[in-house]
């Protein structure tokens, strides 16, 4: 248990009070193994997620996009309102952005017409305007540094894009290649690899190595989750879309309590301070 003196509180109410100002603690966990298995088993959910949903709420594409939309402004509302990251109301949010980001695709795809190359485009584009604009406000895109209200909403914002570009681009790669899903997510994970040796091998820069990576485990968790999910008739496992979210979604729920109990993944102020990427 921590105690907080006057002194301490006062500044972080002061600091609390003004729009945009710096919070005490870091809004998002630190970079782990435990962060990357979670990501990739949201994204994995996400993919099957959206295909049950749409599969079985009878609402359509666009009713099911909007119930989960509003679903997740209201966690992102209580995100936003934390004083500190909490590991349940974040990852909770992660794989509600994945599941919105995959519909927002399959909506341009199958309801607009919108070709995979135009989308995955125009969602590269807009990410690049969300680092430009987040960059050029608060001069760093790093995650050691999501303790303000206005560099929080950069990081989610920046996240959803990644999920509808990563949702794009991967089943643009499936569509062009036609490579099946095992071999799309051995792909998609030697792609990673490549990112992994060149930020430790070669010293490419930390931030740009994360958000690439970010970006990929996107369309590695989708082929995964295609590959689990779907017939074998079509080249997957056969598992269906609920026994395959059910499985990956007792497992985050099962690292999310771990981290909850440990705090292993906390970035505290201090450790939050000698990041300097």
């Amino acid at each position: 248990m921590t105690y907080e003196t006057s002194e301490t509180a006062g500044i972080r109410d002061s600091a609390e009070a003004a729009p945009g100002a710096r919070t005490r603690w870091n809004k998002v966990p630190e970079v782990t193994v435990y962060f990357w298995i979670i990501k990739v088993l949201c994204t994995t959910v996400g993919e099957t997620a959206a295909d049950l949903l749409n599969s079985n709420l009878g609402l359509g594409l666009n009713g099911v996009s909007l119930v989960m939309s509003a679903l997740l402004a209201v966690v992102l509302v209580v995100q936003f309102r934390t004083k500190a990251y909490r590991p349940g109301v974040y990852w909770l949010a992660v794989a509600l952005i994945s599941v919105v980001g995959t519909l927002i695709s399959d909506n341009l795809t199958d309801n607009l017409g919108v070709s995979l190359t135009t989308s995955t485009t125009v969602f590269a584009i807009l990410l690049a305007v969300v680092f430009a604009a987040w960059y050029r406000t608060e001069r760093t895109l790093s995650i050691h540094h999501v303790d303000s209200t206005r560099r929080e909403a950069f990081y989610w914002l920046a996240v959803l894009f990644t999920f509808a570009l990563g949702t794009a681009a991967g089943d643009l790669v499936a569509e062009k290649m036609s490579l099946g899903y095992w071999l799309s997510a051995v792909l998609f994970a030697l792609a990673i690899a490549a990112v992994a040796v060149a930020r430790f091998a070669l010293g490419l820069n930390a931030v740009w190595s994360f958000w690439i990576a970010y970006i990929l485990t996107r369309p590695l968790g989708a082929s995964m989750g295609d590959y689990l999910s779907q017939s074998t008739d079509d080249g997957g496992l056969g598992l269906g879309t609920v026994v395959t979210s059910a499985l990956f979604l007792t497992v985050i729920l099962g690292l999310v309590v771990y981290l909850t109990v440990t705090r292993t993944d906390v970035i505290e102020p201090e450790r939050a301070a000698g990041h300097t990427d």
